[in-house]
């Protein structure tokens, strides 16, 4: 059986996807107060409190977008959600850091 794994995603190609209106699950694992200051429109933050409502909610055909900080920690985040039946699973390169330094016209604030 072959090890459920997940893919890079370049910022352009997240950018191209947003605009497009494609159908896909961003989630943003960054801690509360950071996600509250700045994240990607759309994406919902995600915490081990969160994960169950996520897993259950979330069809696994779905693509599924995983962002960090600086997109070291969501590449573990992403292999473990495909571990869990996700079947398109990305990890975001240069995590949030890097999307708000190139598009900060196209950052988040508060909660949502």
């Amino acid at each position: 059986m072959a090890t459920p794994t997940f893919q890079h995603l370049a910022i352009d190609t997240l950018t191209s996807w947003l605009d497009d209106d494609t159908t896909l699950t961003l989630v943003d694992i960054r801690d509360p107060m950071s996600f509250a200051a700045g994240h990607i429109p759309g994406s919902r933050h995600l915490d081990n409190d969160s994960v169950p409502a996520l897993l259950a909610s979330v069809p696994r055909e779905r693509p599924l977008v995983v962002v960090c900080y600086h997109g070291h920690s969501s590449q573990q985040a992403a292999a473990w959600l495909a571990g869990q039946g996700f079947e398109e699973v990305y990890s975001l390169d240069g995590g949030f850091t890097e999307w708000e330094y190139r598009l900060p016209q196209r950052v988040g604030r508060g909660g949502s």
